[in-house]
């Protein structure tokens, strides 16, 4: 794991959106897994101008979103399919055919099928070759995904229920309404994500600060489900100074080249 501390939010952003492109560059047909909330906003605003920009070319390049709420259509304002389109996909030359988002279309009381279909999108996965990055955002619970505290630390895609905890960090998209928000969502599990290549985790505020102290320098544990993060070889973890504020360890100021 490789802890990196950069000054601010923005700042952030623009050295996760130069690792990104890196791999892009490097190998055009690379395989994104992709996160949504607010962590990841302006990364994605940055790999819009540098494909508009710069010429940085999507076009080969195979996506999959960690997760998706159950219940909402693809149409809702605040499904991660809507989310994804807005905030990203639609500004780049992804190939749609390349675009793979968890449906959130499936009936709870159905759990075969649910079974069936988050094994089918694990093979979707191999079948792309895995992921070779992954980012991620993180909890304040220290969650990843919606792998919530005291998931397995093998776990694999599923169907999860939401903490109240997560409800309350997603609030602000549902403007503020709890009742709101979905009570189950589809997500890649702990063993699924410890499988990509390259994790890329991002994080700012003092709200996330205890979670980057307990997942960097805490046991790892699943009442922390970031702690995993410690166990893989080429993790690295982009933070501003308030999200680095409880750390009591210095660490790297500069990220490894991917290739």
């Amino acid at each position: 794991m490789l802890v990196v501390i950069k000054k601010d939010y923005d700042e952030v952003s623009k050295e996760a959106a130069r690792v990104v492109a890196e791999l892009v560059y490097e190998k055009p047909n690379s395989v994104l897994g992709l996160a949504t909330g607010g962590t990841p906003l302006a990364l994605y605003q940055e790999l819009i101008r540098m494909h508009k920009e710069d010429g940085l070319d999507f076009s080969k390049v195979t996506t999959f979103n960690l997760d998706e709420y159950i219940n909402l259509p693809p149409s809702h304002p605040q499904s991660y399919h809507y989310f994804m389109r807005e905030n990203l996909f639609k500004h780049i030359n992804l190939n749609p055919r390349f675009i793979h988002i968890p449906s959130g279309m499936v009936d709870v009381n159905d759990i075969n099928r649910i079974n069936r279909y988050c094994e089918w999108y694990e093979e979707q996965m191999e079948k792309a070759g895995g992921i070779d990055l992954q980012i991620l955002g993180i909890g304040a619970n220290g969650h990843i995904g919606f792998n919530e505290p005291g998931s397995s630390l093998g776990s694999r895609t599923r169907i999860k229920t939401l903490t109240d905890s997560t409800k309350e960090d997603n609030a602000r998209f549902f403007h503020g309404d709890l009742s709101q928000i979905p009570q189950y969502a589809i997500t890649m599990g702990i063993g699924t994500i410890m499988e990509a290549h390259w994790i890329l985790l991002l994080a700012s505020g003092k709200n996330k600060a205890n979670a980057i102290k307990d997942t960097v320098e805490g046991p790892v544990c699943a009442r922390v489900p970031a702690s995993i993060l410690q166990m893989h070889r080429k993790a690295i973890i982009i933070v501003d100074e308030d999200a680095a504020s409880m750390l009591s360890i210095e660490y790297e100021a500069l990220t490894p080249d991917l290739l």
